[in-house]
């Protein structure tokens, strides 16, 4: 596995080579068409993703109208990863919508390397704060301009 491709992704982008080195031990290649799911809303986690190659579309489906894609994900990103954390059921869609490459890294093994390398765990978390506070700031972001634009 490329390193370059694991420091790309948002929660691994503070690790060294040699941590990148021992994440890329841990990730399994996973090749999938295009239209493919990768897993549904209300599914258990077990997993993250990272994007090598493709396109993968973040969707939910809405009573009444249908597929809401939420987000089109390009190479180097990493999702999938709440569930790594909370062990809750997933919280959308997230379908191939192109031919893709995959990293995929299982829970156990994500647990069993921060249980074990402290300095990794560190980073990781940190990473992992500052990613979801910069979500929960977008969200509040569309949140403030969605309730402006009902109040008319």
């Amino acid at each position: 596995m490329d390193l370059a491709l694991l420091k790309e992704a948002a929660i691994f982008a503070q690790l060294d080579d040699s941590e990148l080195g021992r994440v890329a031990e841990i990730c399994k290649e996973q090749k999938l068409q295009g239209g493919t799911t990768i897993f549904k809303e209300g599914e258990p986690s077990n997993r993250l993703y990272i994007i090598a190659e493709g396109d993968v579309r973040i969707s939910r489906i809405v009573p009444g109208s249908g597929e809401e894609a939420l987000a089109v994900l390009k190479p180097g990103t990493c999702f999938g990863e709440m569930g790594i954390f909370d062990r809750s059921e997933r919280s959308t869609d997230a379908i191939a919508n192109t031919d893709c490459t995959l990293f995929t890294i299982a829970r156990p093994d994500f647990e069993m390397l921060l249980d074990f390398d402290r300095d990794v765990a560190y980073k990781v978390l940190w990473n992992v704060v500052r990613l979801l506070s910069s979500r929960l700031r977008v969200t509040n972001d569309n949140l403030r301009s969605f309730l402006a634009m009902s109040m008319f």
